[in-house]
C-alpha cells in the first residue's frame, strides 16, 4: 500500500457529509408518490405492514407511517443508520436486505437504492459509498431487489422502487418481468443530467 492510498480520506469525510444518506429529492420523490399511490389504489392497506429496505435515516418509514398509518420496519445494512433510524422512531433490523425476513410478511416493501453509476476504481469502501455507488451500471442492488423482492411481498402485496435514468430503467422492467412481476413507472422528476422515476412492482 502507497503513502497516498494509507491517507485516502473515507467518501464521507471527503464529501463533509454523516456516514448515513440524508433525506434528498430521491427520498421525497419516492416518499410521496408511494403514500398517493397507496392511498388511491388500497386504503386496506392502511395498519398493516411495510418495510424500507435501505432505510438510512429513517425518513420514508417514518413518511409512510405517519401519511399511511402502517407499521413499516426499516432495513439497513449499516449500522450507523440502524441506530439513526432507531432515534427516530423506527423499528429497524440490521441485515442485507431481505434476509432477515420470512416469506410474504409484507404488503408493502419500499427502496430507494444506491443507483450512481461508478467505475470500480472509483470505489471506497466506507459506508457512504455503499449508500451512493450503484456498482458499474448502477444496479448493484437494484437487480438483488426486483429478484428477491416477490419473496417477501404478501399476495396483492406492491414494492416501490427508486430509479435513475442513469440506471437503464428499461432493463429493470424487463427483469421484473423475468422475475414473475408487473411493473409501470407511476412518477418521474427532472434533475440536471437524469430523471428520477419511481417503479411500482406488484
Amino acid at each position: 500500500m502507497t503513502d497516498k492510498e494509507e491517507k485516502k480520506p473515507s467518501l464521507a469525510s471527503q464529501r463533509d457529509v454523516e456516514t448515513v444518506y440524508q433525506p434528498a429529492e430521491d427520498s421525497r420523490l419516492l416518499a410521496e408518490t408511494v403514500v398517493d399511490q397507496t392511498k388511491t389504489l388500497s386504503e386496506a392497506k392502511a395498519g398493516r405492514c411495510g418495510l424500507d429496505v435501505g432505510t438510512g435515516s429513517g425518513y420514508v418509514a417514518r413518511r409512510l407511517h405517519e401519511g399511511l398509518g402502517m407499521q413499516v420496519v426499516g432495513c439497513d445494512i449499516n449500522p450507523n443508520a440502524c441506530a439513526q433510524a432507531r432515534e427516530a422512531g423506527v423499528p429497524v433490523v440490521r441485515g442485507d436486505m431481505f434476509g432477515p425476513f420470512k416469506t410474504a410478511t409484507f404488503d408493502l416493501v419500499v427502496c430507494n437504492p444506491p443507483y450512481l453509476p461508478t467505475p470500480p476504481e472509483q470505489e471506497w469502501d466506507d459506508w457512504m459509498e455503499r449508500a451512493l455507488s450503484g456498482g458499474e451500471d448502477g444496479r448493484a442492488v437494484v437487480d438483488p431487489f426486483v429478484e428477491g423482492v416477490n419473496r417477501v411481498l404478501c399476495d396483492s402485496g406492491e414494492a416501490f422502487l427508486l430509479l435513475s435514468t442513469l440506471t437503464g430503467p428499461d432493463a429493470v422492467r424487463e427483469l421484473a418481468t423475468a422475475n414473475g412481476l408487473d411493473s409501470e413507472i407511476v412518477a418521474e422528476e427532472s434533475h440536471p443530467f437524469e430523471k428520477l422515476l419511481v417503479l411500482r412492482l406488484s
